[in-house]
């Protein structure tokens, strides 16, 4: 067996008589909450283990519920706990599933290709896709960070596909500018067939599409904070939430920081109670700063600074609420790639019915009066 040819067990399909029969019913994993206190044990035990050879100390944030082949804190988000002393680096490091990166302690240095990107306590940046990336801790202080991915959704289809110390720099064909390059201009149309808007397309467009180049970005939390704070006028009548979306222009229409995540940091003043809503994409929120409580499918569940939580399972109603003081959470849901999918139901007022987010109008708040 080698990477062009495995030897596959003798295998035939079989039948599956659904006649009559409808499709089961979904079976959401439970919230669950990864403490402060929980986080910060497993932070020191990794720094306390020798440094592994490709600079790794990282941990698996794991829901029980998870198939072991797969694991994920939800069913297509993996999150990883990663810490470096100082002075020291991962080696270089690529694969085919995107990234979003959130430091939760300490500063360093992120190389993603060709750029280098300084970042500081609560800074967000992205890493595309199949781009080489390491990270580098250049202060005093133990570096963290909590990374999101969609892992588990490739193992899930058997496609994860990795590379340690992969090349870091690809050479670049130089293009007369007076030329026309073909790969970039096919000379086979796309036509349509009919009058409702039904077409084909040929061989050579499918496997060379238009490109949209991915690159990775950087959201520094000083910027981010001064924004957030203009927020935090809005009234108690107010029935959006007060945040910002870590916004990738690449992802266009579907609303992302990857093609597959987005990452929103709200901002909570106290006393807020949001408004109950639900949908299908999966939501994890880190808090880093207050207390409150989330409500979800009508169980309460209490959290505080420095937890890690999967929030809203898919599909289930739920709603939070700030104590005493203000609070700021990072977000990552599966939004974008559910937009993609053309399966994003969300039902922002429970009085009012769902709509299919990306191809039905979506929901409008009261922001004009509230502010």
């Amino acid at each position: 067996m080698n990477d062009f040819r495995t030897d596959f067990d003798e295998t035939v399909g079989r039948f599956a008589d659904i006649s009559g029969q409808n499709y089961p019913i979904n079976d959401p994993w439970a919230p669950a909450i990864i403490t402060r206190e929980q986080i910060d044990e497993e932070i020191e035990r990794l720094a306390s283990i020798p440094i592994p050879g490709n600079g790794r100390r990282s941990s698996l944030i794991v829901h029980p519920r998870a198939n072991p082949a797969t694991p994920g804190l939800a069913t297509s988000v993996q999150v990883t706990l990663n810490v470096l002393k100082p002075g020291e680096r991962t080696e270089p490091f690529r694969h085919n599933a995107t990234e979003v990166n959130f430091c939760i302690r300490g500063e360093g240095v992120a190389t993603v290709g060709d750029r280098r990107i300084p970042f500081g306590k609560y800074d967000v940046y992205n890493t595309p896709s199949f781009v080489p990336y390491w990270r580098e801790n250049t202060g005093t202080d133990l570096q963290v960070f909590l990374t999101y991915t969609n892992v588990p959704l490739l193992q899930f289809m058997q496609v994860h596909h990795w590379e340690a110390n992969p090349p870091l720099h690809q050479p670049v064909e130089e293009e007369d500018d007076q030329s026309i390059n073909p790969r970039r201009i096919s000379p086979y149309g796309t036509f349509e067939i009919g009058d409702d808007g039904a077409m084909l397309m040929p061989y050579e467009r499918l496997i060379n599409p238009p490109a949209v180049e991915s690159n990775a970005l950087h959201w520094p939390w000083e910027r981010v904070e001064s924004e957030l704070k203009k927020l935090q006028d809005l009234g108690q009548d107010y029935v959006g939430r007060r945040l910002y979306l870590l916004y990738n222009p690449m992802t266009g229409r579907t609303n992302g920081t990857t093609p597959n995540f987005f990452a929103t940091i709200t901002i909570r003043p106290p006393q807020i109670v949001d408004r109950p809503h639900r949908h299908v994409s999966e939501a994890i929120n880190y808090y880093f700063h207050g207390s409150g409580r989330s409500t979800v499918a009508g169980n309460v569940y209490e959290w505080k600074a420095g937890d890690l939580m999967l929030s809203a399972p898919g599909w289930a109603v739920h709603n939070h609420a700030s104590y005493d003081d203000y609070v700021y959470e990072l977000t990552i849901q599966n939004q974008p790639l559910a937009i993609a999918m053309e399966a994003l139901l969300w039902q922002e007022n429970l009085k009012e019915p769902p709509a299919l987010l990306g191809a039905q109008m979506g929901f409008d708040t009261n922001r004009k009066s509230a502010a």
